[in-house]
């Protein structure tokens, strides 16, 4: 009988390995990413076509063409003669008679505008900030004359400027400060007074909306602290309060610089620049010109118009990375 072979213990097979499949690389919340192609390019290339077409034609291209205004001699009564005249608009501008009263306008329009409007707002957000009856109803009527037009606040103060039977002579004859009407609008040195105050009662709402929001970030604990070391209501303004919202009025303020500087609404609707030049500010006289027709001039004035706004933005983004740089 044939030998019979050894028995062998089962068979072990070595394991196949198998190819793994190539993992699909996934995106920043772990769904699969896809590939860039040229056809999801041209894709995302004709959803943005639309805005950036209308960008280019409603705001660089007016941009650039009175741009070049400024450096042509441009005047609507003589278009046959459109030449290259260099800097000789910005020469016209700087040795006009009205300039030194335009510019003094406008640092008095800024500084007096931004004063008030900050101390004003301030008070009203310290005092909105506390928790009262009817709150939300205060603070509609505060925060109300933000949704009206700059304009239309300018015809609403020259009405209650009129010399004639405006409220605000009526209130003060009632109240025995005045015993005649004054020519607020009339008087060279009244005028502005009248912007003034017209601008603050407009610009106040900003400033109460921004530090009452910045109010409402301030830990109470630090109040309590201060309550129990015995600090004053001064003190605890001006070592807590106002410390730690000093970068949000530092924005604020920067912010409110560059749209005052910007603002003629309120000033053409009040008083058009008069009397005598005595209200124009930079913007407004740069619309009066242009009204004048002589474009040249006023394309020039409008960049030197957007040289201070510029130097205003640098202020703000570096106000702006100071408060990042703080919250990190």
């Amino acid at each position: 009988m044939p030998a019979t072979s050894a028995t062998t213990g089962p068979k072990t097979s070595r394991p196949v390995r198998k190819q793994a499949a190539p993992r699909a690389r996934s995106g920043p919340r772990g769904g699969r990413k896809r590939e860039f192609t040229t056809r999801r390019g041209l894709l995302i290339a004709a959803f943005m076509a639309p805005a950036a077409i209308f960008v280019a034609v409603f705001t660089y291209y007016p941009m650039i063409a009175g741009s070049q205004m400024a450096f042509r001699h441009w005047d609507l009564n003589d278009l046959t003669d459109t030449s290259w005249v260099g800097l000789r608009n910005f020469q016209e501008v700087f040795s006009d008679p009205n300039w030194g009263t335009v510019l003094g306008n406008t640092g008095v329009w800024v500084i007096g505008s931004i004063v008030p409007q900050l101390v004003i707002g301030f008070a009203l957000a310290l005092w909105l900030r506390r928790r009262f009856r009817f709150r939300g109803v205060y603070q509609a009527l505060v925060f109300f004359p933000w949704a009206i037009s700059g304009f239309l606040i300018g015809i609403l103060f020259r009405w209650m400027f009129n010399s004639e039977f405006g409220v605000v002579n009526d209130l003060l004859q009632k109240a025995g400060l005045i015993d005649e009407p004054v020519a607020w609008l009339a008087d060279p040195h009244k005028a502005m007074i009248a912007v003034l105050i017209a601008n603050t009662w407009y610009g106040v709402t900003f400033f109460a909306i921004m530090i009452l929001a910045a109010l409402q970030s301030v830990p109470d604990e630090l109040y309590e602290a201060a309550a129990l070391d015995g600090a004053g209501k001064a003190r605890t303004l001006f070592q807590i309060t106002i410390p730690y919202i000093r970068v949000t009025l530092v924005l604020t303020v920067l912010l409110r610089v560059i749209w005052i500087f910007n603002f003629p609404d309120l000033i053409f609707g009040m008083t058009g620049g008069g009397p005598n030049n005595e209200t124009h500010i930079v913007t407004t006289w740069m619309i009066k010109i242009t009204q004048q027709g002589d474009y040249g001039k006023a394309s020039a004035l409008g960049l030197l118009v957007v040289a201070g706004l510029l130097l205003f933005t640098v202020f703000f983004l570096l106000a702006t990375r100071e408060k990042r740089e703080v919250k990190s």
